[in-house]
């Protein structure tokens, strides 16, 4: 299907190639999973065999790229969009109609189709997603996982021949994830459809891929079967692995499980465990667990940093996002926010940091209450970092962006922005365009931004979006070490494992009410969906265990059990 020979793409104006010299073949009917760290040239792959580059980015562009016999610089923009559909990382990008029905049939119209069978194809493919309650919704008015699916809907919509995902999942809840990946996997094996995905949460997809790619400084450092790959990383130190695989790899065993089904089968036959659950002291009812400000009885008591007393909040067009919320957060304190796409996240986050007013009930932050204060009124004690980092992104140079947050709030530390670029990784991007960083990086310089300001109260939505593993353990440790700082971080995630591994407490949000509410292990423990992989592994085995050291832990003191 598609052929690369000694392919090299340089960027308008940079220094050094996005890809170097990328030999690739991928055949018909291929599942091609492509991981590596952020910046290291996924996404550039990607739109090089989209044929986006170099005719919509611009650059310069060498040696060969054939698609299906054809070189892509020669090919027509209408045969691209017809054989080759493309899901970018941020679907605001892909979004360019009012209504949800007319997105889907954008690209439809541009291929000249008649409306019966665009009707027949919008129909059929919102069916298929679930989506059909939103066709008249206003795009701009969605979640971000619901716009992941709107994308995805009208790509899939002209039936292609290949899809090319770039980390399609990365703002859905792990059910929707688990649903979408099903349904890629689906259009695989039963429609055929050649899949490449890019993907940073490989515990959703990696057992799913005929082929891995690794690549690392815009090189393909390793290609071949997910089981091939992952012993390869593994005795090399990669971490683009999956934490099943990465927690075997870390007690050396000879056999690398790639799914919790094999993993338990390798773990009963090779140790012998005595189990002590942590459930047990759990609810087994679905009523919060009501929520104190001292959840941590090593912390002194405080006055909290954040007091939300009987919130109810509803949008303009009448949907109640927030039910009766009762919540409050003392300086110090790790949350990690996790629930459904919808479940009303990100209004709760916009409601402490005051860019929306309560509809009832009161919202205090720093005992100031909310809707009587303006949002910059906030900024000194609020730090806050929407889903999208290219909203806090206008200025030429990553160093100007947060200088720009300092001379705002009249703050003179400059060395204070050293620190944080350091802290980063982004001190060698100093001097950078922001916009012409990967996803991930840019990322990094919005949380940069908002950081220069040393706010009491840090707000965070989806923050280890695009950012890869090694990234993610350096952002968890920097947020916990700001915690025991004495700052309080609220984060709000789909990533399970990246709550599991770095927070202390956990609030499940359902339907706009706060459904638990606790400390991560009794939330997590009873929850069969929204529980990290190593929880899934030795679940009935040992139920003390949701992350890979404390599993690695348990199983070298074991002193009974025989291993291989």
């Amino acid at each position: 299907m598609f052929t690369l020979k000694k392919l090299t793409y340089f960027y308008p104006e940079a220094d050094l190639p996005a890809l170097q010299e990328i030999n690739l073949d991928v055949e018909e009917g291929e599942f091609l999973l492509v991981v590596g760290g952020s910046g290291s040239g996924k996404s550039s792959l990607a739109r090089a065999l989209a044929g986006l580059i170099p005719d919509y980015y611009g650059g310069r562009i060498g040696g060969r790229n054939f698609f299906k016999g054809q070189d892509i610089g020669s090919m027509k923009q209408s045969a691209h969009a017809r054989n080759i559909g493309i899901v970018f990382q941020d679907p605001e990008k892909q979004l360019v109609m009012t209504s949800v029905e007319a997105e889907i049939a954008f690209g439809l119209e541009n291929l000249g189709l008649p409306q019966p069978e665009m009707f027949r194809r919008v129909a059929e493919v919102m069916s298929f997603f679930g989506i059909s309650s939103l066709r008249r919704e206003f795009t701009a008015k969605l979640s971000g996982g619901q716009k992941q699916k709107v994308a995805l809907a009208s790509i899939l919509a002209m039936q292609p021949q290949v899809l090319i995902l770039d980390e399609p999942t990365s703002q859905l809840d792990p059910l929707a994830a688990e649903e979408i990946f099903n349904l890629v996997k689906r259009l695989n094996e039963e429609l055929n459809i050649t899949i490449i995905l890019i993907e940073q949460r490989l515990e959703r997809c990696y057992h799913l891929a005929d082929r891995v790619a690794v690549m690392e400084g815009g090189r393909i450092v390793k290609d071949g079967t997910a089981r091939e790959v992952a012993d390869w990383e593994v005795k090399n130190r990669y971490p683009y692995v999956p934490a099943v695989a990465g927690f075997f790899s870390h007690i050396g065993s000879h056999d690398i499980p790639l799914t919790i089904k094999e993993g338990r089968c390798l773990l009963k036959n090779q140790y012998t465990f005595h189990n002590v659950s942590a459930a047990a002291d759990v609810p087994a009812h679905n009523q919060a667990i009501k929520n104190t400000t001292k959840i941590n009885p090593d912390k002194p008591q405080e006055f909290p940093v954040v007091e939300i007393n009987k919130l109810w909040f509803s949008y303009p067009n009448g949907r109640e996002a927030l039910r009766g919320i009762d919540f409050s957060v003392v300086a110090g304190e790790y949350v990690a926010v996790l629930g459904e796409n919808g479940s009303g996240k990100t209004t709760l986050l916009k409601q402490i940091a005051g860019l929306l007013k309560p509809s009832r009930g009161k919202v205090s932050v720093d005992g100031v209450y909310t809707d009587c204060s303006l949002p910059h009124q906030l900024a000194r004690v609020v730090g806050y970092l929407s889903q999208n980092p290219n909203d806090y992104l206008f200025n030429d140079t990553v160093e100007e962006e947060l200088r720009f947050t300092q001379v705002n709030l009249g703050i003179s530390d400059t060395a204070n922005i050293d620190q944080w670029l350091e802290k980063l990784n982004l001190t060698r991007y100093r001097h950078a365009n922001p916009r012409d960083l990967s996803s991930g990086e840019r990322q990094r310089v919005a949380l940069a931004s908002i950081m220069v300001a040393s706010p009491r109260l840090l707000l965070l939505d989806e923050p280890t979006r695009g950012i890869d593993y090694r990234l993610k353990a350096e952002m968890g440790r920097l947020l916990k070490e700001m915690a025991r700082s004495g700052t309080a971080v609220i984060l709000v995630t789909h990533d399970v494992e990246f709550a599991a591994e770095y927070s202390e407490r956990v609030v499940m949000l359902f339907d706009g009410r706060i459904a638990y509410d606790g400390p991560k292990k009794k939330v997590l423990s009873n929850s069969m969906f929204f529980a990290p992989q190593i929880r899934k592994l030795f679940r009935g085995i040992d139920d003390e265990l949701f992350t890979i050291r404390e599993a690695v832990e348990r199983v070298r003191n074991l002193t009974t059990g025989n291993t291989r």
